[in-house]
């Protein structure tokens, strides 16, 4: 079990205490070890009625996969890939999986920082999921940054997220807050950082059985409170340019409008790796039609080729390692980015039967 996941079982209630915060509670294979180890018991276990993760500090609660890891066994082979990079992957979208269909309530404190893999773990599905963000709130699936793409189930929740919002989230890996966040459907309530320490108090004191209905109940006066965030106020501007049917199309596009956010939302694509922006465009596409587990078979395929092709490893060197801020995308330019370069990131690298992610 991980020093960094803490979890104890009070009056009915399981509770998971990320407890990594130098790093931001990012994510290390050991983590998600003891966090599928734990709903694991927890799913079987008749004394525990609800589940509720939350972080030891206000700052995250997770940051996203542990990317020095990424880096340090990414370079294990000449092509990018080891044992425990392939483990990684495969057990954290296994544990994605069994998030989203939890059949306790489970109750997720997005508070701070929540990025890639800290949605991952965040993303209960519709029937239990309770997503609760406050005044902290800065979430993203900011893996276009680092030369990855939206994954840990990205592309199944951006895809339906309304509209273009989520390509725009996904190719451009900016941040949102909590009204923004609700505005996607990618959270469930708001709650004031000033009644923050109420409602920890709150699933403490409530027996687990009833837990879900009392956190709805706390978080209803709140309810609107949040205001109109920055997704909803420049809604119109986000679904002239990002419903374009491909990443140069929507850029150009992008280039033609002097508004402000329009050319911020420009400026941080044209840092992005050309290729990857491409293919989470695409894997977008796909993931509309797909149930998650399809969705999450899809994206480790892509991880693989990925890891592969060395571009997660080339923006990590550059914006963690290295911290040059110039990384050196293959193929530098969008321009250059063919179909057949993209296809060949879906094309599965083990046979059907064989997948690590199989028997989702």
């Amino acid at each position: 079990m991980s020093e960094h996941v803490i979890t104890q079982v009070a009056n009915g209630t399981g509770f998971i205490t990320l407890d990594r915060p130098k790093a931001l509670n990012s994510l290390s294979l050991d983590m998600v070890r003891s966090l599928t180890a734990a709903l694991l018991a927890w799913r079987s276990d008749s004394t525990v009625a609800a589940v509720v993760i939350r972080s030891s500090s206000e700052k995250a609660l997770c940051a996203g996969g542990d990317i020095r890891f990424f880096h340090e066994v990414g370079h294990a082979t000449p092509q990018g890939g080891s044992a425990l990079l392939e483990d990684f992957f495969t057990e954290e979208y296994a544990l994605n999986h069994l998030i989203h269909y939890y059949a306790k309530p489970y109750i997720a404190l997005m508070d701070g920082v929540v990025m890639g893999g800290g949605m991952g773990i965040s993303q209960g599905g519709p029937d239990c999921g309770v997503r609760i963000v406050t005044d902290r709130t800065k979430m993203a699936m900011p893996e276009v940054n680092i030369g990855l793409f939206p994954d840990v189930g990205g592309s199944h929740f951006l895809s339906h997220a309304p509209g273009s919002l989520g390509r725009y989230l996904g190719l451009t890996g900016l941040t949102a807050g909590a009204a923004d966040a609700l505005y996607v459907g990618l959270a469930d309530h708001y709650v004031p950082a000033g009644a923050w320490d109420a409602l920890r108090d709150l699933l403490e004191a409530v027996p687990g059985a009833e837990l879900r209905d009392a956190v709805e109940a706390f978080a209803a006066p709140f309810k609107g409170s949040a205001g109109a965030g920055v997704l909803e106020t420049q809604r119109t501007v986000i679904e002239r340019h990002f419903a374009h049917g491909s990443v140069a199309a929507i850029m150009a596009s992008l280039a033609r409008d002097q508004d402000a956010f329009a050319q911020a939302a420009l400026k941080a694509m044209r840092s992005r790796s050309p290729l990857m922006m491409c293919v989470t465009l695409e894997l977008l596409n796909r993931g509309a039609a797909l149930d998650v587990a399809d969705c999450l078979r899809m994206e480790r395929n892509l991880v693989r080729r990925n890891f592969e092709h060395g571009e997660v490893l080339e923006g990590v060197r550059a914006l963690v390692i290295d911290k040059d801020n110039a990384p050196r995308w293959s193929p530098a330019t969008l321009e250059e980015v063919t179909p057949e370069m993209v296809a060949g990131f879906f094309a599965p690298p083990w046979p059907e039967h064989a997948h690590p992610l199989r028997h989702l």
